[in-house]
């Protein structure tokens, strides 16, 4: 069964964090590097790279896409994104190295195993402040662009802080109130959905967990809800597309949120690599 491994993992988050390091529009020929290192990777496992380029306050920007077609002719297809800047001030290994890791293997592992359904995978620029929920964020372009098009995505999935578990109680916070429905041991992966997205999200959550013993918990609930809406799936809630994250949960766990000690040495990679295997296993099943 192809797999994936810790190891492959650790080396892009170190490759994106440590030696790139901070990349955004402060530190603009890091985020080019980022670009082209994922650009790399993705020529590597035989795709063709699709950069959806736009101005941003005069610079070219790009999200990156590859498209890995089904075996069976279909219109929709399901949509697996991750963003690739880092916010001002933090090299950002868990947010969002990680994510961009996952999507990288994902798309690996698919790249050997042809699904029925299409998938697409997609980098996005520009998702930190001061983009972040405005028009020029990368995945509010590329939804906009989806929507004008109509093109047919299914559900987006968005990869948002992904690699920090910790099995003592205590470990895991919340907003007000869910601390009494959840856990506070934060060993898990929480997939996070509007209440419009919540079957597609149980779909989901019931395909990973057939796949995989790994530790998850779900919610639906109004975008209002603190850290519900927080990352690139919320794009896409706004042009009337399903869509949902998947996340360690970001603040309300790992303690270098958005900090200068977001390196690489902070991550846990081996339950890190359990749950993309699972991700991949659930994204298996779904596209049959």
């Amino acid at each position: 069964m192809a797999e994936i491994s810790a190891e492959r993992l650790r080396t892009h988050v170190y490759e994106l964090a440590g030696e790139i390091g901070q990349r955004n529009i402060f530190h603009p020929q890091a985020l080019d590097a980022a670009a082209q290192y994922i650009t790399g990777e993705w020529r590597s496992q035989g795709y063709e790279v699709r950069p959806h380029v736009y101005r941003d306050r005069g610079i070219e920007r790009a999200n990156l896409e590859v498209i890995r077609e089904g075996k069976t002719p279909s219109r929709e297809y399901i949509l697996v994104g991750a963003h690739y800047d880092s916010v001002i001030g933090s090299p950002g290994a868990n947010d969002n190295g990680s994510g961009i890791a996952a999507l990288l293997e994902l798309s690996r592992l698919f790249s050997e195993t042809q699904p029925n359904a299409s998938l697409r995978f997609v980098a996005f620029v520009n998702e930190e402040p001061p983009f972040f929920y405005g028009d020029d964020m990368g995945s509010m372009v590329y939804a906009r662009a989806a929507k004008q098009r109509r093109e047919p995505i299914r559900f987006m999935i968005a990869l948002e802080t992904i690699a920090c578990y910790r099995n003592n109680p205590g470990s895991q916070t919340y907003p007000s109130l869910l601390k009494y429905f959840y856990p506070d041991t934060g060993n898990f992966i929480a997939f996070v959905s509007n209440l419009k997205s919540r079957r597609v999200m149980l779909e989901s959550a019931r395909a990973f967990s057939a796949s995989t013993d790994f530790p998850l918990e779900t919610i639906a609930a109004p975008d209002i809800v603190p850290g519900v809406s927080w990352s690139d799936h919320s794009s896409f809630w706004r042009h009337g597309y399903k869509a949902f994250m998947v996340t360690d949960t970001a603040l309300y766990r790992y303690p270098y949120y958005h900090a200068p000690e977001d390196t690489p040495d902070q991550l846990d990679y081996e339950p890190f690599a359990r749950m993309t295997q699972g991700l991949f296993l659930m994204l298996a099943s779904l596209t049959g």
